[in-house]
């Protein structure tokens, strides 16, 4: 009788290793889209920026493109990840893209000649950043067994927000903190944006090693015929195929595709323009605006780990629906509310309930996806979020302009969160049992 040990072992290094990639992508993703570099592009690279449009205005259509961008390639990208053996290095070339141009913007000045470029460079790599989840919840498959799906994507999640609020502490400590001509336990200048871009060049190196792990030890798979490569509109039709597939075996599918695709595009916009809300509208530091983010990251680990066991006792669309209702609700307070305080305390709410959602909602994917679809189920997940990934970003500029204030940006957020929650109402889901649902 052979000895199961080995095998053990080598799933949970693979297990890991997998959960690593999260570790440095999100870390990655916190300093560039929502704590360090945005706020840097909107508050110091654009503030004398002539005309009448704010930089944070900017920030938003810059980022809405980006989602256009992964909306058109996304279809693309799931197409080929749904064969096994691409998916490493379909990862492998969108990370690498992310690290290379996450470096670059350490060439970013302070001055408002350099804002686009700036905007570009972030909206590429956040582009890149969302389309490598494609390959890699694919993945998920692969490194877990059929009892352990959940319990492996919760635990890739955790390390995530572990590795924003690790990367956040270095980032803050070593380069942002003290209000002087330097910052930060390094003494690095802050003139001309120099602590920021010397911390951009730390992030681009965090996700490159902590990338790697995932090539090397986690298995690819290589089947005996390997399907042709296909185009664009290749990619379209067979996506197309696919959604017509699923519309006749479960409608529920489709309506739970369109439905998360836009609350998740509201959370996206939560954590987005939260930081540089707090920094131009309630009154928080360029340096504090790290520690937020800090404790926000352990607010949604927590909110995660909850929102799982909650999700196993009374199924994933409850706890998404709660989750959703009550993020509704703080969201209106805190547009109601000044001041630093007010934001803490509203702020670290949304992010109590973020966790829960975005857990329940890749948990809820799995259960209701077909058994061997699961890279077709991803891709389309990701296909349809990045989809209507411009409406939070659009309404978010689309308010301020409307209203011509800062502060009007969050209503339209607001919009997006209970367009979402509707939908989501709509679905009919399966129980909490995946070995029933798949």
């Amino acid at each position: 009788m052979s000895d199961p040990r080995p095998a053990a072992l080598s799933r949970r290094r693979s297990q890991l290793s997998w959960a690593l990639w999260d570790f440095g992508a999100t870390g990655l993703n916190a300093i560039v889209v929502t704590f360090v570099f945005s706020v840097y592009l909107t508050s110091s690279v654009g503030r004398d920026l002539p005309g009448d449009t704010s930089s944070a205005s900017w920030l938003g259509r810059a980022l809405a493109l980006a989602g256009l961008v992964v909306a058109l390639l996304a279809p693309v990208t799931g197409v080929w990840v749904d064969a096994p053996w691409r998916r490493r290095r379909v990862l492998a070339f969108l990370t690498a893209a992310a690290v290379v141009m996450t470096a670059a913007m350490s060439l970013i000045r302070d001055d408002y000649r350099y804002l686009l470029p700036g905007l570009i460079l972030l909206a590429c790599t956040a582009a890149c950043n969302d389309l490598a989840t494609v390959p890699y919840n694919a993945m998920l498959r692969q490194v877990s067994t059929d009892s352990s799906p959940g319990r492996i994507s919760g635990f890739g999640l955790a390390m995530g927000f572990l590795g924003s609020v690790m990367l956040l502490l270095i980032v803050y400590f070593g380069f942002i903190s003290g209000d002087g001509d330097v910052h930060g336990l390094l003494g690095l200048p802050g003139a001309d944006g120099q602590n920021v871009r010397a911390a951009v060049l730390l992030a681009a190196a965090w996700f490159a090693v902590f990338a790697v792990p995932v090539f090397l030890a986690v298995p690819a798979a290589e089947p005996a015929e390997r399907r042709q490569s296909v185009g664009l509109l290749g990619a379209y039709r067979t996506l197309w195929a696919e959604i017509v597939g699923e519309w006749r075996r479960d409608r529920n599918i489709v309506y739970y595709l369109l439905a998360s695709a836009v609350f998740r595009d509201g959370l996206t916009g939560v954590a987005t323009f939260g930081a540089v809300l707090g920094v131009k509208v309630y009154g928080i530091s360029a340096a504090n605006v790290l520690l937020f983010g800090v404790a926000a990251s352990v607010i949604a680990a927590v909110g995660a780990a909850l929102g799982g066991l909650f999700d196993d006792r009374l199924g994933s669309k409850p706890v998404i629906v709660g989750s959703l209702t009550a993020m509704v609700a703080v969201a209106v307070t805190l547009m109601a509310l000044s001041g630093t305080a007010a934001f803490w305390v509203c702020g670290l709410l949304l992010c109590l309930f973020i966790g829960p959602v975005q857990a329940s909602a890749r948990t809820l994917m799995l259960r209701m996806s077909a058994e061997g679809k699961e890279g077709v189920a991803f891709g389309l997940f990701t296909t349809t979020g990045r989809a209507v990934s411009f409406l939070a970003p659009w309404l978010f500029s689309a308010f301020i302009d409307l209203f011509g204030a800062d502060r009007a940006g969050m209503g339209g957020v607001v919009v997006v969160l209970v367009a979402g929650l509707v939908g989501m109402l709509m679905v009919r889901t399966p129980g909490r049992s995946l070995a029933t649902a798949i």
